[in-house]
C-alpha cells in the first residue's frame, strides 16, 4: 500500500492547518506557528505566492487531507473530469466515498490514517463481506461495520469512545452501539466540509 510516511507535523506547519485532526498537531502548531524550513520563522505563512504556487498548494493540500500519493490523487481527478457534473464537485464526491474516509466520518477511526489501518488489517467488513482495500469506493446503500472479532481490540474501543455516538454528516446513517453504519447518499458537494478551494485545483490540472 503506498501512502505519505514523511514528518506530518511539517505538512500540518506548511498548511498552518491540523488537517490530520490529531490533537497533537494542534499543540505543535501553538508552539510552531510558522512554516517548517531555516527560513519558516522569518517567512511566514503569509509569504508572497505566485499563481501556480497557490493552485499547487490547494491540490497539495486536498491530497494530504484525504492522506493520498499524487499519481492516485490525479487518477481521481481523471475520473472526475469524465463524470458528467461539475469536475470539482466530482472530486470531492469520490474522495468521500473511499472507504476509509466513510470509516472515519462514522466516528469508527480518530483520524483517516487510523481508518486506513482498520480496514487494511481486515477489521471492516461491507455488506457482510471483509474488504480491506481502503480506497473501495461505497455506494448509496453500502453498509459498513466493524468485523464481530474486532470489536474488542482496544484501538477500535478507543476511537469510538472519542468520536460522536451519531454522525454529523447527512449522508451516514451510523449505529455506534451495532458496530455499524449506512452510507445512505452521495453527498452534495456543498456538504463536504473540507477548507479547500477545489476550483484553483481543477484550474491547476486544466493549465
Amino acid at each position: 500500500m503506498a501512502r505519505y510516511t514523511g514528518p506530518k507535523a511539517k505538512i500540518c506547519r506548511k498548511f498552518g492547518e491540523n488537517i490530520y485532526g490529531t490533537p497533537k498537531y494542534d499543540r505543535i502548531l501553538q508552539k510552531k506557528n510558522y512554516a517548517p524550513g531555516q527560513h519558516g520563522n522569518t517567512r511566514g505563512f503569509r509569504k508572497k505566492m505566485s499563481d501556480y504556487g497557490i493552485h499547487l498548494k490547494e491540490k497539495q493540500k486536498l491530497r494530504h487531507i484525504y492522506c493520498l500519493l499524487e499519481k492516485q490523487f490525479f487518477n481521481y481527478y481523471e475520473k472526475a473530469e469524465k463524470m458528467a457534473g461539475v469536475t470539482g464537485d466530482n472530486l470531492l464526491q469520490i474522495l468521500e466515498r473511499r472507504l476509509d474516509n466513510t470509516v472515519y466520518r462514522m466516528g469508527f477511526a480518530v483520524t483517516r490514517m487510523q481508518a486506513r489501518q482498520f480496514v487494511n488489517h481486515g477489521h471492516i467488513f461491507v455488506n457482510g463481506k471483509c474488504v480491506d482495500i481502503a480506497s473501495y469506493l461505497l455506494k448509496p446503500g453500502d453498509v459498513v461495520e466493524i468485523k464481530e472479532k474486532s470489536r474488542s481490540i482496544k484501538a477500535i474501543v478507543d476511537a469510538m469512545d472519542m468520536t460522536s455516538l451519531t454522525s454529523p454528516y447527512s449522508w451516514l446513517k451510523v449505529e455506534k452501539d451495532k458496530f455499524k453504519g449506512e452510507f445512505a447518499t452521495i453527498p452534495v458537494a456543498d456538504e463536504i466540509q473540507i477548507n479547500v478551494d477545489v476550483r484553483l485545483i481543477v484550474e491547476f490540472y486544466s493549465k
